[in-house]
């Protein structure tokens, strides 16, 4: 079984961090209750505390991009990105793994 693992990195302005944690909070499982999506999860950079990256992964990329034309995504990702003070870093890879857990 093929899935799609997302992650998106992401550099916030400092004072915007916890703002993000909660939108993010807020619709994660919103997200995680999309068609075709396993799970999300937000996790924090070891190195840089204003870098957080979330994992999201898809039963495929047509799963992924449903999501990313949903009304769901036109509400968080513009509220999303007020708060980035770079842009963020986006790869897709897939996974052959027999578990999508």
């Amino acid at each position: 079984m093929t899935s799609i693992i997302r992650i998106v990195r992401m550099t916030f302005i400092e004072s915007c961090v916890s703002d993000f944690e909660t939108l993010f909070a807020k619709h994660s499982d919103e997200i995680s209750a999309q068609q075709g999506c396993y799970s999300v999860e937000l996790v924090k950079d070891s190195s840089n505390p204003n870098v957080r990256s979330t994992i999201s992964r898809w039963d495929s990329e047509g799963s992924l991009n449903n999501y990313r034309k949903s009304e769901l995504f036109g509400v968080v990702w513009p509220e999303t990105k007020k708060l980035f003070s770079a842009p963020p870093e986006v790869v897709s890879y897939i996974s052959h793994s027999k578990s999508h857990l």
